[in-house]
This record gives structure tokens, C-alpha cells and sequence, in this order.
């Protein structure tokens, strides 16, 4: 569970869209490193769109369909920035129990939504620096908040429909800040629970080193694995099925 307040999450999606922006401006045809084949033109019509969506699903009150519109040829930082605004805005309007529909069907809020869109511009913001070739750290609490969500969110649960037949019941502690999860790779499951755990892998590092690391936007020398690698590594390309 997240222990980040809904407005903490609103503050970093302003701050965070920002600050993507201002990285992208100068650079709309460079290549992004950390998403092979897009240039950040395509990086911030994305995140545009992706913003579309959450207002459109909050304001119909319902996941629109179908999706997603002919935007037709919009500047993309104009587009952006005026997605971003209104996204803002509708955030500042609702509370973080309002309803809005969700792909987590245990968590139908706005609320999801803030910390979800926190994460998303957090970690493409990363992609916008990268491609220029800088790259800011995340904020401690929002990386920590962040390595829960795509531990808890993105990667446990039923994975019957993907099995892993390298998974046996792997075990692999990560470590950041001053939290730690427990993650256990089973051939068609993956659970996480909470705490230390005498586990044969570890991974470990600043907050912001780890969730990138989770995210697959930094190298493994950006963090501290002791022990198996190769569980490290497994857990890694489960995180890359996850997150497609």
C-alpha cells in the first residue's frame, strides 16, 4: 500500500511533466536510448495520450471506446503541455476517492490514477533526460512509493497466461530506502510480500537507482546485486514481460 498522500502525487506529476517538457523542447527528433525505436516526439505524444485517457475515462465515467482518437498532426509539446494542464486540473477538481475506472480491478479511483500517472511521468521524464544525454534522480519517496507499485501493481499476481518455465520458486530481496520486498518467482505466479528475508539474491541501491533499475532504465552496475545474478536476471525479464 502506498504511503504517499494523494496531493504528494498530484505535486509530482506537475513538477515531474514539467520538467519533461523542458527536456524534450529542444530535442523532438533525438533518439530515446531507453525506448528503442522512438525518438521523443514519440515519447511526448505518448505520454499525451496517455494523459488523454485518464481525463477522457474520469470525465465519461467509463474506459473510453474506442481508443484511441485520431489525434491528427498536433505539436506535440503544445499537446502535451495542454494535456498536462487539464490532467492537473482535473486531479485539483476531484478527490482521491471520486471514481474513475481502472485497469486494477481491486482500485477504481482517481486516486490510482495520481499515483499512476506520477510513475508514468517519472519514468519517461528519465527517457527525455536520457536522450539527452543527463539524467536527474527521482525523488526518495516517489521512487520508494515507485518500486511498491511496479513490485505490487505491474508484476505480482496470476501469470498462468505467460509462464515461466525458468521459475522455480526463486526468491529475490529488493531493497530501497528503508523498505524491502520479498519477491518469489513461481512458474505461473509471482507473489511479494513485505520485509527482510534471508533470500539467495538481493538488489539494492538509492531509491531512485532501484526503481529505474525495475523500470529497465538503468544498468546493473546503477545498483548492488549480491548473490545470484541469475535470479536478478530472471527477475528482470519478468519486469519486461510486466511492463510491455
Amino acid at each position: 500500500m502506498t504511503r504517499m498522500r494523494y496531493e504528494s502525487f498530484v505535486d509530482q506529476v506537475d513538477e515531474l511533466g514539467t520538467g519533461l517538457a523542458s527536456a524534450a523542447e529542444d530535442s523532438l527528433d533525438d533518439p530515446v536510448p531507453t525506448c528503442p525505436g522512438w525518438n521523443v516526439t514519440d515519447l511526448v505524444r505518448h505520454v499525451a495520450e496517455v494523459y488523454e485517457h485518464k481525463i477522457a475515462s474520469t470525465e465519461l465515467q467509463q474506459v473510453p471506446d474506442p481508443w484511441p482518437p485520431a489525434w491528427g498532426d498536433r505539436e506535440p509539446i503544445g499537446w502535451f503541455r495542454d494535456a498536462h494542464g487539464r490532467l492537473l486540473a482535473m486531479f485539483r477538481a476531484h478527490g482521491p476517492n471520486d471514481p474513475s475506472p481502472t485497469w486494477w480491478p481491486s482500485d477504481q479511483t482517481v486516486g490510482f490514477w495520481a499515483r499512476r500517472m506520477a510513475h508514468e511521468t517519472a519514468i519517461h521524464g528519465v527517457d527525455a533526460q536520457r536522450a539527452s544525454g543527463r539524467l536527474t534522480p527521482l525523488d526518495r519517496d516517489l521512487a520508494i512509493d515507485g518500486i511498491d507499485e511496479i513490485l505490487r501493481i505491474m508484476l505480482e499476481g496470476d501469470w498462468s497466461e505467460a509462464p515461466s518455465p525458468e521459475s522455480s520458486g526463486q526468491r529475490v530481496v529488493v531493497e530501497g530506502g528503508e523498505r524491502s520486498w520479498v519477491v518469489t518467482l513461481d512458474p505461473t505466479s509471482i507473489e511479494v510480500g513485505d520485509g527482510d528475508a534471508d533470500a539467495p539474491s538481493r538488489v539494492g541501491g538509492s531509491p531512485s537507482n532501484v526503481d529505474l533499475w525495475l523500470w529497465g532504465r538503468v544498468p546493473n552496475e546503477a545498483v548492488d546485486i549480491s548473490g545470484s545474478v541469475e535470479d536478478a536476471a530472471l527477475l528482470r525479464s519478468r519486469l519486461v514481460v510486466a511492463t510491455q
